[in-house]
């Protein structure tokens, strides 16, 4: 009586020293294979004796080449196009009260495209079935918040900038004509 694995009470009946032929054809990795053995399967995979071997290594060939090819071309990205940045230019002597007049003006024309831009994708929301109404509520409350509070700043700023550009005005009219006038403090 030959023991089993498990050391349990199941045991089977094999003849004596059977057990070891029995096991050992079972092996659990198979061999490595030799260049010689793959060779000599190479050869009688392209023996005459074979009709469609010519068709099939075109045919596994083309596959090949074509899967590869395919992912090559997934994997290209295309070229970066440049991006041209325009600058505007701007006068030296710029007063301070048109550079916040200016971004004041700025601001209303932001605001009248963040506008449009958003109804745009309300529509894309609504024939989605995506419910924006109430977000959009309370994203509008504190947006407009927002911009009262820049405007109010830069409304502060304006003022303080036109009453130093009146002092300097002034301190320019009582100067003497042929003195050059004093620079701007920004």
């Amino acid at each position: 009586m030959a023991r089993l694995s498990g050391g349990g009470a199941r045991t089977a009946r094999l003849p004596n020293g059977m057990i070891h032929a029995y096991v050992a054809g079972m092996a659990i990795f198979p061999r490595p294979a030799s260049p010689k053995s793959a060779l000599a399967d190479l050869r009688d995979m392209f023996s005459p004796d074979r009709p469609h071997r010519w068709t099939l290594l075109v045919l596994s060939v083309t596959v090949t080449s074509l899967l590869l090819w395919a992912f090559l071309l997934d994997t290209r990205t295309p070229p970066k196009e440049r991006q041209i940045i325009y600058v505007e230019s701007w006068m030296a002597d710029r007063k301070d009260s048109d550079i916040i007049k200016r971004q004041l003006k700025d601001l209303t024309e932001y605001e009248g495209s963040l506008r449009t831009e958003q109804v745009s994708f309300q529509k894309v929301a609504d024939r989605l079935g995506i419910e924006w109404r109430e977000e959009e509520a309370r994203n509008r409350k504190r947006r407009e918040e927002t911009i009262a509070a820049v405007k109010k700043n830069l409304e502060k700023k304006l003022a303080t900038a036109l009453e130093r550009e009146g002092k300097l005005a002034t301190a320019q009219a009582g100067a003497a004509p042929g003195a050059s006038s004093p620079p701007t403090a920004r």
